[in-house]
């Protein structure tokens, strides 16, 4: 293991929903100080845009006066929750109307500049932060009760404002946190106290090259492994949670880059894999060797890929994205050990695309935003049951994620909007703005009534549990 640790100065959200992410890359009119989004506009001038910095063999730990909160359970471990599929079951009562108001905040927290999402354990919020004053990644440790900081882990990398700086979400287990940085730095660290274990540098490991808008890739975690697509020389790795080490490492006989989005797991007739949306096209790998065994270029997006694919069952896998990319369902059939891809159906990009979070598939339908701002309901063969109409989200940029039959979908501007998750029809229950500032892009997290959001610069915890009178 001493050959891994830190070979790149101290230590990707995805997506996405994306994480992963995750992710800020879609091109669009900025507010006012923002350029358009093209890769490299945002940078600031002078100074190069260096991979790293010198700097001590590891990075620095600031221990704060903070607790992890007591008594609430729950947890929202990495980028779209506990069963990776942007779905609450958290049993705590949640309201189902705000008033006026809105729910209640509980606190605030000043981030840097960002888009990356939070994951919850143990009474702790864990988010990775950019601190554009010292140049450094900051993984951040928060108590849950009141946000006030428990530690945080900085290593020194310089990372030109590009529509943010941070975009992905860490997964967290009982004993690790790990987190991929903007410029593909794997770290890992004691989940309760913030200690170094280990940290990856992907480019200089596996040959990675940076994606335009940084990574957006959340890592994954299961089964004492943290499962990362660097691209360049392995498609995708399985590295040990205790040492770092590589477990296996997976083929690239393409040559495909990493794109934004986040490995997706998949159950494929009995047999754990792994899914991933590269730059070139998808490729399917198993869980316990890392064996390639299937691919496809019948799905790819030249600009950028950002959204993970849904596992829809039976075989079959739905994609969306943005840049006039539409939707598609695939179905995997089984052939000699391997696996051939077929296209089910295709929909143009006015039926549905998301250009920035991966929908949600729930109770046999998929929920999402298009391209023009409204939200849908498909079902399975690609047919739209309703959309909201006049109610617009930004296009998708904000995040949406679905707790106890209903749908949580944020805008662009910090305007939250409660909706029944049924096939039936549009029907809101509850609206009201959370956020103060701009581009509220981040992934959502709900833990015990308590729905994590936030905006460019600030991540707020709300209270949208069912209130006892």
């Amino acid at each position: 293991m001493r050959a891994l640790i830190f070979t790149w100065s101290v230590p990707a959200v995805l997506a996405a929903l994306g994480a992963g992410a995750f992710a800020a890359w879609l091109v669009r009119s900025a507010p006012p100080g923002l350029a358009l989004r093209v890769p490299g506009m945002d940078s600031p001038s002078g100074g190069a845009d260096l991979h790293d910095l010198p700097a001590p063999a590891r990075g620095t730990l600031a221990r704060s006066d903070g607790l992890p909160a007591d008594g609430i359970a729950g947890s929202w471990p990495c980028f779209r929750g506990e069963a990776f599929d942007n779905i609450s079951r958290d049993p705590t009562p949640l309201a189902r109307s705000w008033g006026e108001l809105g729910p209640p905040v509980l606190w605030s927290v000043e981030l840097g500049e960002g888009y990356a999402g939070p994951a919850v354990r143990a009474g702790r919020v864990y988010v990775l932060d950019y601190d554009a004053e010292k140049k450094m990644d900051a993984l951040r440790c928060l108590s849950l009760a009141d946000g006030r900081e428990i530690w945080r882990y900085s290593y020194p990398v310089l990372v030109k404002r590009n529509h943010g700086m941070s975009r992905t979400v860490p997964a967290v287990t009982d004993e690790f946190v790990v987190s991929l940085g903007p410029k593909c730095h794997v770290t890992c660290l004691d989940a309760r106290t913030g200690e170094f274990r280990w940290g990856l540098d992907l480019v200089k490991s596996f040959g990675t090259t940076v994606p335009p808008w940084y990574a957006g890739q959340c890592p994954l975690v299961e089964n004492g492994r943290a499962i990362i697509a660097p691209g360049g020389s392995s498609l995708l790795v399985a590295l040990s949670l205790r040492t770092g080490e590589p477990i296996w490492k997976s083929p690239n006989p393409r040559g495909w880059a990493m794109s934004h989005a986040s490995v997706m797991p998949m159950d494929l007739h009995g047999r754990r894999t792994y899914v991933y949306c590269a730059s070139g096209g998808v490729a399917g790998v198993s869980a316990e060797d890392g064996s390639i065994l299937w691919e496809t270029d019948a799905w790819k997006i030249n600009i950028a890929t950002v959204v993970m694919p849904l596992d829809i069952g039976d075989g079959r896998l739905f994609f969306s994205g943005g840049y006039n990319s539409g939707c598609m369902m695939l179905r995997l059939r089984p052939e000699g050990g391997r696996y051939v891809p077929e296209i089910l159906w295709r929909q143009k990009h006015q039926v549905f695309g998301s250009e920035q979070h991966t929908p949600v598939l729930f109770e046999g339908h998929i929920y999402g935003v298009r391209p023009n701002g409204e939200l849908v309901c498909l079902d399975l063969d690609g047919n739209v049951r309703w959309t909201s109409g006049t109610r617009r989200f930004e296009k998708g940029y904000g995040p949406w994620l679905i707790a106890q039959g209903m749908l949580y979908v944020m805008d662009g501007d910090g305007m939250l909007a409660l909706a029944e998750a049924s096939p039936a029809a549009y029907r809101e229950l509850a609206r009201a703005r959370v956020l103060q500032g701009h581009e509220s892009w981040a992934p959502m997290a709900l833990v015990a009534g308590r729905l994590l959001v936030r905006d460019l610069t600030r991540m707020v915890c709300l209270d949208v549990s069912a209130r006892k009178d």
